[in-house]
C-alpha cells in the first residue's frame, strides 16, 4: 500500500472528527461552487477524504463519483451517506492516476485540499482537463505553502520520511495558477481568504 494511503488510513477516525477550521470560509465556498451547478451535472471529487462535501453537494446535482486514497476514508465516508440516505453520491478507493473517465464527460471537478499533496499536479490537472466537457469547471481548494512556508520544501520530506506527515508539495498561488491556465484552463474565480489560508478557484475549460 502506498506510504500516503497508510498515513491516511491511520488518521481517518480523529480526521472525521475535526471541526472545519474557519467554518464561515468553507461555507463561503460550498455558495460558490453551487453557483456553477446545475441539476443535470456529473461531478467528479478526487481527494474526497470522508465525504462531507460531496454529501453536502449531493442535493444539488444529477451525480458524484467521489474518490480518496484511503479506503479507511472511503468507509466513513459511505457510512455518512449511508445514514443520510444520500443515493446520487458513489463513493470508491481510487487515485487520479487509477481513476479514468472518457474525454469530455463530465461537468465539474473538484479537487479540494489535495493538490499539494499529490506527486504531480500537472498531471492530475491535465487529467482533469481532458475529462471535462466544454465550458465544465474545476474547483480546487489548495494550500500554497510557498506564499509564507517556504522552509516546509526542506522539512516536509524529512517528516515523511519519518511517517509523520503524508506526500506535500510546497508550491505557490502563482505557481497553481500558472499550472492551471497552461494546461488550458482560464480563472473564473479566485478568492485567498487570509493569510496561512488555501487559496479558493473556479478554472473554466474553453467552450
Amino acid at each position: 500500500m502506498d506510504q500516503s494511503a497508510k498515513f491516511w488510513d491511520k488518521i481517518a477516525v480523529r480526521y472525521s472528527k475535526r471541526p472545519v477550521s474557519d467554518e464561515a470560509a468553507y461555507q463561503k465556498k460550498l455558495q460558490v461552487t453551487r453557483e456553477y451547478f446545475r441539476p443535470d451535472m456529473e461531478v467528479l471529487e478526487f481527494g474526497c477524504g470522508t465525504g462531507s462535501t460531496a454529501i453536502a453537494h449531493a442535493p444539488y446535482v444529477k451525480h458524484i463519483r467521489a474518490i480518496d486514497i484511503s479506503s479507511k476514508m472511503i468507509e466513513i465516508a459511505q457510512g455518512k451517506a449511508d445514514a443520510g440516505n444520500i443515493k446520487n453520491v458513489t463513493f470508491e478507493r481510487s487515485t487520479m492516476d487509477d481513476f479514468s473517465a472518457p474525454a469530455q464527460t463530465l461537468d465539474a471537478v473538484l479537487g479540494l485540499n489535495i493538490l499539494h499533496l499529490l506527486e504531480n499536479k500537472e498531471r492530475v490537472i491535465a487529467a482533469v482537463y481532458r475529462m471535462l466537457k466544454p465550458g465544465g469547471i474545476f474547483v480546487t481548494s489548495t494550500a500554497c505553502l510557498g506564499d509564507s512556508l517556504k522552509f516546509l520544501k526542506f522539512v516536509a520530506p524529512i517528516g515523511r520520511v519519518l511517517g509523520l506527515i503524508p506526500l506535500v508539495k510546497v508550491f505557490t498561488t502563482r505557481e497553481l495558477v500558472a499550472s492551471l491556465t497552461e494546461a488550458g484552463f482560464a480563472i473564473d474565480h479566485q478568492r485567498l481568504p487570509g493569510k496561512y489560508r488555501a487559496v479558493f478557484i473556479v478554472a473554466k475549460k474553453a467552450e
